[in-house]
């Protein structure tokens, strides 16, 4: 895949992600843990935004091809991932991972850690992909 098809699909996976928010947006109040479903809403609408602000500087990223693939990759599983924790956590009423948006909540101890890992789990691709990205953006052109 081109570093400019990687760009058209990181615009798309970020107009959908948001499009996606504005629908979570719209249930709060209807999940176990709206105070998550908050936190649910805008985060995902924070995580397109960051999709869209990295398509928007794709081309003067300065990474091997390999290496923007791999990055691309590890932001979009990463900030799907990590949407999905969260939106879990709301929909379950989880609080572990999230005490402070979690407060008064609970949920049995295989939902807890099954959000748990997921928050952590894909947390770590978008932790590896700033880093590629800070280091793919260093510099001069």
């Amino acid at each position: 895949m081109t570093m400019a098809d990687l760009k058209r699909r990181l615009v798309w996976h970020g107009v959908l992600l948001f499009f996606l928010a504005l629908v979570e947006g719209m249930f709060v109040y209807s999940m176990r843990n709206p105070r998550m479903g908050l936190t649910t809403h805008v985060g995902a609408i924070t995580t397109a935004l960051f999709f869209l602000g990295i398509a928007a500087a794709w081309d003067q990223l300065r990474l091997s091809p390999r290496a923007a693939t791999a990055t691309w990759w590890l932001t979009v599983v990463g900030g799907w991932g990590s949407n999905a924790g969260l939106l879990l956590a709301a929909l379950l009423g989880t609080s572990s991972a999230t005490p402070i948006a979690g407060a008064g909540h609970s949920a049995p101890a295989w939902q807890e850690t099954l959000v748990t890992l997921m928050l952590a789990g894909f947390g770590v691709p978008l932790f590896v992909a700033c880093l590629l990205l800070l280091h793919g953006f260093r510099g001069r052109a």
